[in-house]
């Protein structure tokens, strides 16, 4: 079963070892990346299977994290605020 990350900004979880049921054991660097709307999907480079699904954040959620000093968090907002500025606010 995969491991859910529901927080982007949880410490650890691109370099976390996990194993897989084929054998495969590694980190999320090493998996074949999915990417969809609202997660990426990490999966076993030996056997395809899901290994971890990691949630998008949510510009309040880059805004909570670059507040509390996460300095990842912190490059994400400076350039959401810049596109914002050029840009506009997308519409709802």
């Amino acid at each position: 079963m995969a491991e859910i990350i529901r927080n982007y900004f949880t410490p650890r979880w691109r370099s976390d070892d996990i194993a897989c049921a084929c054998g495969w054991r590694g980190d999320s660097r090493a998996m074949a990346m999915e990417l969809h709307e609202e997660v990426t999907d990490y999966a076993c480079p030996a056997c395809e299977c899901t290994l971890l699904i990691v949630s998008h954040p949510s510009i309040d959620q880059v805004r909570q994290a670059a507040a509390e000093g996460n300095l990842e968090a912190g490059q994400q907002l400076s350039i959401i605020e810049e596109a914002l500025a050029a840009y506009g606010k997308p519409s709802s």
